[in-house]
């Protein structure tokens, strides 16, 4: 029993001070509870980057990465339910971001009013200079014989329209001559006949005389002539049918032709075709008359200007692109068959709402802008974007003209819109 005593008291003792704790938590919990903006107060300021908001520092001083002046960093649930609090319960992840004079300077934000405005995209690519086919012709023999005379001697000679190429002896075009003369001869005889008849039958059998030699390539000049001299022209001289260069040399001197082989191949380089490539993605920008810049590096300093003639109706099934034909004038003859060239087709589009490059920001799902709706605040715009031209790009919906949007400091404000919530 004394045993029982002596350790009564201690547990009596131990008994009185559990429930003394018990009670002064329950008086604990009977205080009113701290709100937010105590508990706000109390908690610890942090600091982030608004480039780069995985930087968390305990002081004030610059990110490490970017080296831009860290910034407060706020509570995402505890700005959330104040927010909702003050706003009758606004949605998380507001659209509107504010920012200070000394932010908006740190982060270069700069506006620009969105504007209606006519855009040319460019599509750069190559092609190879060409001969224009419909200035190109064939020197050829009108009738069989002898060249006894060549006055082109070499390819890349050039030649004119009024200067002879060549000069043909044949048998057949001495004949036609004497047929001529004789019917000349003729003429003279029976136009002073009573009769009628035997008076224009002189006149027809001149005229017939006279279109075979022109059939067999003789010129009007060269029938003048005969008709001076009275002698048939053993040589006949051969010209060419325009002014241009010897591509292809045939013949030799001393050969015997046949009527209607070919002597020279001459192109007139004055115009040249340009046969450019454009890819599969790009066909439906191509159309004929479209204007083309052409540059060579062999003349650098020199822009050629030409338009689309024509495309071609058929895709190369190796590279998957199709040809398409520039027509263009060649002053000087610098541009040379076979050469490569660059070519830059200009393709005009609609008049349309065109912002910066650097006011859009692709988040993965959208394409977002920042519109300055009051001084200092910001709200994000979802846009549907269009062509894109250099440094522009066309806005299709979610902008309107006059708008100023934020075309310097766009990510900056967006990290802070993503510092204030969930998108």
């Amino acid at each position: 029993m004394a045993i029982n005593k002596k350790f009564a008291l201690p547990l009596v003792i131990m008994l009185l001070a559990v429930a003394a704790t018990g009670g002064w938590f329950i008086w604990q919990n009977k205080l009113p509870v701290k709100t937010s903006g105590q508990l706000a107060t109390t908690a610890k300021q942090l600091y982030t980057c608004s480039m780069h908001p995985f930087i968390i520092r305990e002081k004030p001083g610059v990110c490490p990465i970017c080296g831009m002046e860290l910034i407060k960093k706020i509570d995402t649930a505890e700005h959330s339910s104040a927010s909702a609090a003050l706003q009758g319960g606004q949605a998380e992840g507001s659209s509107q971001v504010s920012l200070s004079s000394s932010q908006q300077v740190l982060a270069n934000v700069a506006t620009m009013e969105a504007k209606m405005e006519s855009l040319n995209k460019e599509i750069n690519t190559v092609g190879i200079v060409q001969y224009d086919q419909s200035r190109q012709s064939r020197v050829t023999a009108w009738a069989a014989g002898r060249l006894e005379r060549l006055y082109v001697s070499s390819v890349g000679a050039m030649v004119n329209k009024a200067m002879p190429v060549a000069e043909l002896y044949s048998p057949d075009l001495v004949a036609s001559q004497q047929e001529y003369l004789l019917a000349l001869k003729s003429r003279d005889l029976l136009k002073n006949s009573p009769v009628p008849s035997i008076s224009g039958n002189g006149e027809g059998l001149v005229e017939a005389a006279r279109q075979r030699l022109l059939l067999s390539g003789i010129k009007q000049s060269q029938i003048a002539a005969l008709e001076r001299s009275g002698k048939p022209d053993l040589r006949i001289a051969i010209y060419s049918p325009f002014s241009g260069i010897v591509i292809e040399k045939m013949v030799q001197q001393g050969q015997y032709v046949n009527a209607g082989e070919v002597l020279f191949n001459i192109a007139d380089l004055s115009s040249v075709w340009v046969e450019i490539e454009v890819y599969e993605n790009e066909l439906s920008d191509i159309h004929v008359g479209q204007q083309v810049e052409i540059r060579s590096r062999s003349v650098p300093d020199i822009a050629y200007t030409g338009r689309v003639a024509f495309v071609y109706p058929f895709l190369d099934p190796k590279t998957r692109t199709l040809k398409a034909r520039v027509q263009l004038a060649n002053p000087g003859l610098k541009l040379k068959p076979d050469m490569f060239v660059n070519a830059i087709i200009k393709v005009p589009f609609a008049p349309q709402i065109v912002v910066p490059v650097t006011a859009l920001i692709d988040t993965g799902k959208r394409q977002v802008v920042w519109v300055e709706s009051s001084p200092g605040t910001f709200e994000s715009r979802s846009v549907q974007i269009g062509q894109q031209s250099n440094d522009k790009v066309q806005i299709l919906s979610g902008l309107h003209a006059g708008d100023k949007v934020a075309v310097s400091g766009a990510y900056l404000i967006d990290s802070e819109s993503q510092l204030k919530g969930p998108r």
